[in-house]
């Protein structure tokens, strides 16, 4: 039962679960990568007009007995028109005819367009979405420090920095896909997790300011309190949309709402957590946020 008396047990307890995660991402990321989806490693890209009546997954399972490889089938908006992605062959004339496949399983075939997306644009995919990454990173740096003192900037920065890794690090371990829907995802959870650590570290200023006799991890203890039930309520009924995501958005919603769903659970757990245990190891004092007094000497 967590309380008052052993909150401090507990998040430590719990910065010790993520420290231990945190590795093994590392570990997973340095030896085994990322399976990086046809966003940024190139392939076919086909958009076609098939019979009304079939789905998502009829088109997909048939195609990836027929090609043995995964396929990624989304719908093109119409009924009826969908944009098939698959991986490309080492050379075009070992590609098979897709059109003669579709048609084993559809009366009406047309063919709207088929282009090859090469490895050269998803490397520059990839560059891009990392690049993305590395400034919003940079310009929340620049705003929490801006906003509190560096003992408390520092922990919700590495707050962040644990959400990632985190994610990253699942992706590596199961192998499953990481593309460019993966990767918005990922910056929703930045904000997202931003947001509570913003919260976190906002109070334990109050507190700081309010109470300069208590030590700083009862004022942690009190912070957690204090947020405790508006954050339940706001990730809780987060979750319950990402949810729905997951069990109805079909595939091409699958690794968004993965995302989305650790991460939030990811960013809770790291504002209780790595957020309030990084200003105790740092010192954070009432002293910090004492106001500074006016000499009275011109």
């Amino acid at each position: 039962m967590i309380n008052m008396n052993n909150a401090t047990k507990w998040r430590h307890f719990g910065s010790f679960i993520s420290f231990v995660l945190i590795v093994l991402s590392i570990i997973s990321l340095s030896t085994k990568g990322l399976n990086f989806g046809l966003d940024f490693t190139g392939g076919m890209i086909s958009e076609v007009r098939l019979d009304p009546s079939l789905t998502a997954n009829d088109i997909q399972h048939k195609l990836e007995a027929a090609l043995h490889q995964p396929v990624t089938v989304v719908s093109g908006g119409e009924n009826g028109d969908w944009v098939l992605r698959y991986a490309a062959p080492e050379t075009l004339s070992e590609q098979p005819e897709l059109k003669p496949l579709l048609e084993s399983f559809s009366q009406n075939v047309e063919m709207v367009n088929v282009s090859l997306m090469g490895p050269q644009v998803g490397q520059e995919l990839a560059e891009q979405g990392g690049l993305a990454v590395l400034i919003t990173l940079l310009v929340i740096l620049g705003y929490l420090s801006f906003r509190f003192e560096w003992r408390l900037a520092s922990g919700a920065l590495l707050a962040l920095l644990h959400d990632v890794v985190l994610l990253l690090g699942f992706f590596s371990i199961t192998g499953m896909e990481f593309n460019l829907t993966v990767l918005a995802a990922l910056l929703a959870v930045l904000g997202y997790s931003l947001n509570d650590s913003i919260i976190i570290s906002d109070r334990i200023r109050e507190l700081l300011k309010a109470n300069v006799n208590l030590p700083i991890t009862e004022l942690n203890n009190r912070a957690i309190a204090s947020t405790l039930s508006r954050t339940l309520i706001t990730s809780g009924t987060t979750l319950i949309s990402v949810g729905s995501l997951w069990l109805l958005g079909g595939e091409p919603l699958f690794g968004f709402s993965v995302t989305m769903f650790i991460g939030i659970v990811a960013g809770t757990w790291s504002t209780m957590t790595i957020a309030t245990i990084i200003p105790e190891i740092a010192k954070l004092g009432p002293q910090h946020y004492a106001p500074t007094p006016i000499s009275d000497h011109p």
